[in-house]
């Protein structure tokens, strides 16, 4: 079958919206770090409802930090993909034309330092996950023990980490008369703009401290939050699109209707006319910590829980009433511990979210939110938690979120069924549980592992019961049983 191209695009139904302006005149003005999924089905498609208004100047450069997958399934396609918008039995169709260009940064690190310094470019955008920023998930400072960041230390003539790449770039800049780049982080950071501001001038102080404050006069890092529920995109799915459209897309991604980019107004050189799905702030944190801990808190805490209970999505997981009930048990902890702006209905937002989980034409796997837990849980989980004890309040349900996490570690579910622990800190995290007795000695490891644990829980003796008991409630009924133990349905 053929494959999607700019060669074939015209073979394509005329129901399928395609791009509505002339891909040749685009210009590159934005470089994406982290290609993936999410990018191609939040922000690529808001840059590319730019280019169809009209204003060229916003095509996107994308480069894989890892390896040559992406790369491997859009080029041959010239950038195309398709996003599929599935809400229930309906389902909308747009091609994307938005990115040009897909580079494998292993392969061409200096190309990708060009690419950055290029005065073409004058936004970089991040979704490298929580991980790829280098950076301690409880405290936030550089994580200079890691292999990969320790290299871009010693030296950046061939950067490896994203913040290697941007200090690079920075440096060439500077030394060129350009002015700086606005970097905006796209990923679950709290104040992600912050951190990156401060891996970014921390790294550059080991190399040169003249840049390091050049950066922090001239550069801009905004602070963001990105809402878009994206799941994996299956063989199944690509073979159903061949099937029905008549060309092969290796590319194409499926989400939800809601999408949502709320960005700080801070930049530094020019900014993009974004249309109505973007909303610009003087302030983004009460927006981020409001997603963090509803939207992202309950889906990690449904991930670990129906993970371990052998339940593979969401909506799946939803449909247990005690499961509903914890879910809600848990908003209503979180929601003492926000600030929302005046924009912003809690109890008309939490509606909207349960609404979303419950899509079940998304097939959102619990395996997949599971991904990379101990660089979640500090802002999604944990901080709320610490925020809860210092009101005197009780966190029972968030706490069995963590309990689901730590249990999760084990590799195994409630029916014996083994899984992957796909962390970065796994292999740490298991040396410290080996040999542990019973559930009361891993709670205590996992307490003394500051990587993860903030300092206001580590000594909290209640939070240490709490988590103990709920960890071996798990580890001997199981998770199912547990919630209904302690979220019984309601009369």
């Amino acid at each position: 079958m053929m494959r999607l191209s700019s060669a074939t695009l015209a073979a394509l139904p005329a129901t399928i919206a395609r791009p509505a302006y002339d891909r040749r005149q685009v210009k590159p003005g934005v470089v994406h770090l982290g290609i993936g999924a999410f990018h191609r089905a939040h922000q690529a498609v808001m840059f590319d409802d730019m280019l169809a208004s009209g204003d060229l100047r916003w095509g996107i450069r994308a480069v894989s930090l890892r390896s040559p997958g992406v790369r491997d399934q859009m080029m041959p396609q010239d950038g195309l993909y398709h996003i599929l918008v599935r809400d229930g039995a309906d389902v909308a169709i747009r091609t994307i034309g938005a990115v040009l260009d897909v580079t494998v940064a292993p392969e061409d690190p200096a190309g990708v330092v060009e690419m950055l310094a290029s005065p073409d470019t004058h936004i970089v955008t991040l979704t490298v996950t929580e991980k790829g920023y280098k950076l301690d998930p409880a405290s936030g400072a550089l994580r200079t023990d890691d292999p990969q960041l320790a290299a871009d230390i010693a030296s950046l003539d061939a950067p490896v980490t994203a913040p290697g790449f941007l200090v690079a770039a920075l440096a060439k800049r500077r030394a060129r008369g350009l002015p700086p780049f606005t970097a905006i982080s796209c990923d679950n950071l709290p104040r992600n703009g912050q951190r990156l501001r401060g891996a970014v001038i921390a790294l550059a102080q080991h190399h040169d401290p003249a840049l390091a404050d050049w950066i922090a006069q001239e550069g801009a890092f905004p602070e963001t939050m990105v809402d878009r529920i994206v799941p994996a995109t299956t063989a199944d799915d690509i073979a159903i699109f061949a099937r029905d459209h008549g060309l092969t897309d290796e590319a194409l991604v499926k989400t939800e209707p809601f999408t949502q980019w709320v960005i700080e107004d801070r930049f530094c050189g020019p900014r993009p006319d974004f249309g109505p799905g973007v909303q610009f702030t003087a302030a983004v944190a009460p927006w981020e910590e409001a997603k963090l801990r509803l939207l992202n808190g309950a889906h990690s805490a449904i991930a670990y829980l129906g993970g371990l209970a052998g339940i593979d999505h969401v909506h799946e997981v939803l449909e247990h009433t005690p499961m509903r009930a914890f879910v809600e048990r848990l908003w209503d902890e979180a929601a003492t511990t926000l600030s929302p702006p005046a924009e912003l209905d809690v109890a008309a937002y939490r509606r909207q979210l349960m609404a979303r989980f419950d899509n079940g034409a998304l097939m959102h796997r619990t395996h997949q939110i599971a991904m990379d837990g101990s660089q979640k849980l500090p802002q999604r989980l944990l901080a709320t938690i610490a925020d809860r004890r210092r009101m005197g309040q009780d966190a029972e349900a968030l706490t069995l979120g963590v309990a689901a996490w730590l249990r999760w570690q084990a590799g195994v579910n409630d029916q014996g069924a083994a899984h992957i622990v796909d962390d970065p800190l796994a292999d740490r995290i298991a040396a410290l549980l080996k040999d542990q007795p019973d559930a009361a000695g891993r709670v205590q490891a996992i307490l003394a592992y500051d990587a993860i644990v903030p300092a206001a829980l580590r000594d909290d003796a209640a939070f240490a019961e709490q988590l103990t008991v709920h960890l071996a409630s798990l580890e001997e009924k199981g998770a199912m049983a547990t919630i209904a133990a302690m979220a019984p349905i309601p009369a």
